[in-house]
């Protein structure tokens, strides 16, 4: 067990220092001085000078590397240019609604799909079924920002449920801002749901028809007990796999979303950077994203164990 969650670390920390890399040379390649395309056609020769001084990009490209490596160690991620505050404190702060727009959204998704997708499987080729796997497909196929805007028209300005837009004012409650996050968290969360519905389905048809679940039926086990404790419980690793990328897509996809609802959050936040060009922002923001998948890919190899203790051999 030890020596699986070293291994897992061990690439989870490769990974990390293959996406710093990775973006370190994105910003060295880009045409032109990258000082000169953050400041503006407006700069002068003094500011962009200054800015390539504070950027360290007047030294050697391997300076420039280790001292880059050296203030993401210390946590240091830049400084943005636009907005003139470190660049984690910019996410920082923007990092509560993002937070629970993803949460929400897996929440609404996974209780969306596991039933449908356990149901499904359990009525294999059945009206439901087939209704199931339309809709699944159908929403897969489905923009998270139409669906938005059609739930703005409908819920928000007919009926007049949900505020437009918005995370509410600075000294809103917190139950008055989670009220603002209930149609994009639904918007996200019935897209999302259409994958973790086929996975199910897929993975509790591959062991239904299992020896050890006719057993299980042939001792006289309710037909719950069978699926819920027996299938489910050994069909979960592709389950848990969907849903951990699942959470891991909804926060970098959460982008157009925030941006169709105007929430201030972090997508919000990386699509205001890009059209201002700031680039200490777009790092930043990629690099925690990035980490943000290790981290939960890291978490879903440890739950294999605790649903199947195999796994650690």
């Amino acid at each position: 067990m030890i020596r699986y969650i070293l291994n897992r670390t061990f690439g989870m920390l490769v990974v990390m220092l293959l996406v710093v890399t990775i973006v370190f040379v994105i910003v060295r390649v880009t045409p032109g001085d990258p000082a000169a395309v953050m400041l503006g056609p407006d700069a002068t020769a003094a500011d962009i000078a200054a800015l390539r001084d504070q950027m360290g990009l007047n030294q050697s490209l391997l300076l420039q590397y280790v001292q880059y490596m050296w203030d993401i160690v210390r946590g240091d991620l830049g400084r943005s240019i636009f907005l003139d505050q470190p660049v984690l404190s910019a996410l920082a702060d923007r990092a509560e609604p993002t937070f629970f727009l993803t949460l929400f959204s897996l929440l609404i998704a996974v209780v969306i799909a596991l039933p449908i997708g356990i149901l499904s499987a359990y009525w294999r080729g059945s009206l439901f079924d087939q209704a199931a796997t339309t809709v699944a497909m159908f929403a897969a196929s489905i923009p998270s920002f139409w669906l938005g805007l059609l739930m703005i028209q409908f819920f928000a300005v007919k009926l007049g449920w949900f505020p437009t837009s918005g995370y509410g004012g600075p000294g809103t409650g917190l139950m008055e801002r989670l009220h603002h996050l209930v149609l994009p968290a639904f918007a996200l969360g019935m897209v999302s749901s259409a994958l973790i519905i086929r996975f199910t389905r897929a993975s509790m048809l591959d062991v239904l028809g299992d020896d050890y679940v006719r057993t299980a039926r042939s001792k006289g086990m309710g037909e719950g007990r069978v699926v819920l404790r027996h299938a489910l419980k050994n069909a979960l690793i592709p389950i848990l796999t969907v849903i951990g990328l699942t959470a891991a897509v909804l926060i970098s996809g959460a982008v157009v979303t925030e941006t169709v609802f105007s929430l201030p959050g972090v997508g919000n936040l990386v699509v205001n950077a890009v059209l201002r060009r700031d680039y200490p922002v777009i790092q930043g923001a990629l690099l925690i994203v990035a980490g943000l998948y290790v981290l939960i890919n890291f978490g879903i190899d440890m739950l294999y164990i605790l649903v199947d203790p195999r796994v650690r051999y």
